[in-house]
């Protein structure tokens, strides 16, 4: 009976490394995707962005997610944000907001980087939009603050994530509450053109 409990232990750590969520360790390894690198940090283009300009910030220790992320990694939090703050600093046309999912989906705590268009075909679903517009987002700059002051960041329930998630669609520039994702890709886009103007 050990033996087989063993047995049963190893495969699943096997099936997590080949699992969907581990896509970001891939990219973290493909030239193709990499837009900059230092000692500490991997950024990468998302692969299915959500917006005209999506970037990751991702460490190279190993942590899994924001939740694992301790006092002792201030310095990195805070240097994964200066370097999304380069980023945002050389695209001078677009707004970006930088920050977490409070319930990541991917392995590896990964830094978003996101400009506030929302113009992508993958932007399919309530819940991709929610997850950037809603306080499922957690800003990078209060993860930061929290973390220095509090020696800790707090877990927001998977009760309240669903709740936000699940929030009725309202466009992040005004008042507009739309009833679907198309009506709303296409009320985004008046908002773009006036940006143009």
């Amino acid at each position: 009976m050990k033996r087989k409990a063993e047995s049963n232990t190893s495969k699943s750590v096997d099936l997590d490394k080949s699992h969907w969520s581990a896509g970001l360790l891939k990219s973290m390894k493909d030239p193709e995707c990499i837009v900059k690198e230092d000692d500490k940090i991997i950024v990468i283009k998302d692969k299915y962005p959500k917006a005209q300009f999506h970037y990751l910030v991702l460490p190279k220790e190993d942590i899994s997610s924001i939740w694992q992320v301790k006092r002792n990694h201030q310095d990195l939090l805070m240097h994964m944000h200066n370097i999304a703050r380069d980023l945002v600093e050389k695209q001078t046309d677009h707004e970006f907001i930088i920050g977490y999912h409070a319930m990541p989906s991917m392995q590896r705590l990964h830094l978003h980087v996101i400009s506030t268009d929302f113009n992508s075909p993958c932007l399919k679903t309530k819940y991709h939009w929610n997850s950037f517009t809603t306080p499922f987002f957690l800003h990078s700059s209060d993860v930061s603050r929290q973390l220095h002051e509090e020696g800790e960041i707090k877990k927001v329930s998977p009760e309240r994530c669903k709740e936000y998630l699940n929030t009725q669609l309202k466009c992040h520039k005004c008042t507009l509450q739309p009833k679907n994702m198309p009506a709303l890709k296409r009320h985004i886009l008046t908002h773009i053109d006036k940006q143009k103007q």
